[in-house]
């Protein structure tokens, strides 16, 4: 009896492993999570309940609301922040909805790459002070912002800038549970404002490849679909570093945020969805892009993905 279980094992086994390596041969793609994004104040119970009735799982916060950006300092104070954010968070747990992703606040003047080292390390200070609100709200992921707009001629010294910023935080991002991602900025074209600033680094996949290299392994990568022309070539290229997406159509050449299903933008989603499959990416589908109504989340998504499956069976049948 032991002899004929082992004999059985071991031919499903053999089987098995035939049928990975036959051309052709399919393994279902599980679908992803649902989520899109949302400011922290305007989150409230209802619109929580709805989005769970519309097949929302997951949702990714942002603290813009709450700051200050020119003087990097709160709007209200840590009771009355805390207070919000404790009302927010109840608001999704009781509709069942998992707080993802925490979006970081970014701008001129709370960039991550000054390389002023004062006016750098009053700007990491203020992103230790949010990351530790964040710790109530216990995220998988937290967002970074590599840089905004940079001067003519300092990428080199404002990326040195950036990875110093970005292994000092990494330390309370991980000290919280979560895993820090940086995304990628708008590109290709290096010069913007008329010829006076440059574009924000992580503006090309050559550029994102080489930041990320200089990082620890336990940073990872956001890609935006918004942000770049044939986002799946920077998937492709990061790989499995890929642990965070932002859902949006576009052209690569300025901040569109089209919905996917609305008709608008050039990103072919069956390779986007081919090349998050192959980085064996297990996130979320989180929307930075707007349905007409909550519901068209999921269907937009479900269509998607049901048109991927199709290529990928035509694709078999040849």
């Amino acid at each position: 009896m032991k002899n004929q279980v082992i004999r059985k094992s071991l031919f499903l086994f053999i089987l098995t492993a035939l049928l990975l390596s036959t051309p052709g041969f399919l393994v279902a793609q599980a679908p992803l999570r649902i989520g899109y994004n949302i400011r922290l104040d305007k989150i409230h119970p209802e619109n929580m309940q709805a989005s769970k009735d519309a097949g929302i799982d997951c949702i990714e916060v942002s603290f813009a609301a709450f700051i200050d950006n020119d003087t990097r300092t709160f709007k209200y104070s840590d009771a009355e922040i805390r207070q919000k954010i404790t009302a927010a968070k109840r608001a999704a747990d009781q509709a069942g909805i998992r707080i993802w992703s925490v979006h970081m606040p970014f701008g001129q003047t709370i960039d991550l790459s000054l390389t002023d080292p004062k006016q750098r390390k009053a700007v990491v200070k203020l992103h230790k002070q949010v990351l530790e609100y964040c710790r109530i709200f216990d995220p998988a992921v937290i967002l970074f912002h590599p840089s905004w707009y940079l001067g003519l001629n300092e990428r080199e010294a404002r990326k040195e800038s950036f990875i110093k910023s970005a292994n000092e935080l990494n330390k309370t991002v991980k000290s919280i549970g979560a895993i820090m991602v940086i995304e990628n900025m708008l590109g290709p074209k290096l010069l913007v404002r008329q010829g006076k600033n440059e574009r924000p680094l992580c503006r090309t996949v050559e550029e994102t490849v080489e930041i990320m290299n200089r990082l620890p392994d336990d940073i990872y990568s956001a890609v935006d679909m918004n942000h770049i022309k044939n986002p799946e070539q920077l998937i492709r290229a990061l790989g499995e570093r890929v642990k965070h997406v932002h859902i949006a159509d576009g052209d690569g050449e300025a901040e569109r945020h089209y919905f996917p299903c609305s008709g608008k933008g050039e990103n072919d989603w069956n390779a986007i969805l081919a090349a998050l499959e192959d980085a064996n990416y297990q996130g979320v589908f989180l929307y930075e892009s707007k349905p007409e109504d909550l519901s068209g989340y999921k269907r937009c998504y479900e269509a998607l993905f049901e048109n991927y499956q199709k290529s990928k069976s035509h694709t078999s049948d040849r």
